[in-house]
């Protein structure tokens, strides 16, 4: 006897035609972003503060600013290779 496919639900209808989400818009953590640019958390904080670097500002309650960074964002960043990265760590100097 043949399998009968069972039909999506409604929330599974509405992605299936939006797509999967990208990974273009994934949010890295500041430390992830860190991680991955070899620098301190708190040098990519103080690049976002000086608006270097794109960030989004999420709601907090602790002592420190709670951000998110695009992954989008981050491989521009490192696309344009050295000479951006040089020239954002030269702005905070």
């Amino acid at each position: 006897m043949p399998r009968q496919a069972l039909k999506p639900s409604y929330d599974q209808e509405e992605e299936m035609e939006q797509g999967p989400v990208s990974a273009k818009n994934d949010l890295l953590t500041i430390r992830e972003v860190a991680q991955r640019l070899r620098v301190d958390t708190t040098t990519v904080r103080r690049w976002i503060s000086l608006g270097l670097l794109e960030a989004i500002i999420l709601p907090h309650r602790g002592k420190r600013q709670a951000y998110r960074v695009r992954r989008s964002t981050l491989d521009h960043l490192l696309k344009a290779g050295p000479s951006l990265l040089d020239a954002v760590r030269s702005e905070q100097n």
